[in-house]
């Protein structure tokens, strides 16, 4: 029997930067932007599994969406096999699962409510951002 696989959510929430310089607030926060569009050079990133899900649940609960942006944002992992979701991504997702949290089933309810709850920690401290990768075994 094949493993299909699992989508993976990882949370960034800190990063380490090597360095014994003091750096000014402002330039801090523009090296952290460039670090999360990705330019990781020199920084080990502390990423934490939040979630996890079979990938044919993870693309049935995704087809609960409405259809749209968010849909087509979650859908992303299924084509590219990874997506990041971030502070731009917040109201997008969030206005897409709140309806649905009550209708749907288990696991899929249990999952929106965990992705909802990333996803305000985000809108309070936009630094953070998710990885959502899609993960075979052999």
């Amino acid at each position: 029997m094949q493993n299909e696989g699992k989508a993976v959510f990882w949370s960034l929430r800190q990063k380490f930067l090597d360095s014994d310089d003091d750096m000014p607030a402002q330039a801090q926060q523009v090296m952290y932007y460039s670090l999360a569009i990705g330019h990781h050079v020199g920084v080990i990133d502390c990423l934490n599994t939040e979630l996890s899900c079979p990938l044919p649940q993870y693309q049935t609960w995704v087809e609960q969406f409405p259809e749209g942006e968010a849909q087509r944002k979650m859908r992303g992992l299924l084509t590219f096999g990874e997506i990041t979701i971030d502070s731009t991504h917040t109201s997008l997702l969030a206005n897409a699962l709140a309806p649905l949290i009550d209708s749907q089933p288990a696991p899929f309810s249990e999952w929106s409510s965990k992705l909802l709850g990333l996803l305000a920690e985000i809108e309070r401290e936009p630094a953070i951002y998710l990885i959502v990768k899609k993960v075979t075994n052999p």
